[in-house]
């Protein structure tokens, strides 16, 4: 999988091999052996060659689909929207999301509400 993403993104990066080897710091046989398979590089340069290519070392490795680096999502409303989420490894099932998103929407009800009781500017006391 890492020698045909490889191979097919820096085509369309349209890089040449040379250019990529360069960029790397081996020679074009050495970086060719990575597109054919025939030799694995170090996380070192699987980390360079990922910068070149504007994607992510687990993109390269076939740990993610997208070859696009993902911003990480922060608004907790949209991470609950994501399939597979899970804690520590373990799957978290719907039933589970939808109690933590109505924790939080609990905790935001009150939030709010208790910063309409507050006066402006006058911390609680």
């Amino acid at each position: 999988m890492f020698a045909k993403r490889l191979k097919q993104l820096r085509k369309n990066r349209k890089f040449s091999m040379q250019e990529m080897a360069d960029s790397v710091g081996v020679a074009k046989s050495t970086y060719a052996g990575y597109e054919s398979g025939y030799r694995q590089p170090t996380l070192e340069t699987i980390q360079t060659i990922a910068k070149k290519l504007h994607t992510s070392s687990d993109y390269l490795l076939g740990l993610m689909d997208h070859p696009e680096p993902q911003e990480p999502v922060h608004n907790a409303k949209e991470l609950l929207n994501h399939h597979q989420l899970n804690w520590d490894g373990i799957p978290l099932e719907k039933e589970d999301v939808e109690l933590v998103r109505q924790l939080l929407e609990h905790v935001m009800k009150n939030r709010t509400k208790k910063d309409s009781d507050t006066p402006e500017g006058k911390p609680d006391a």
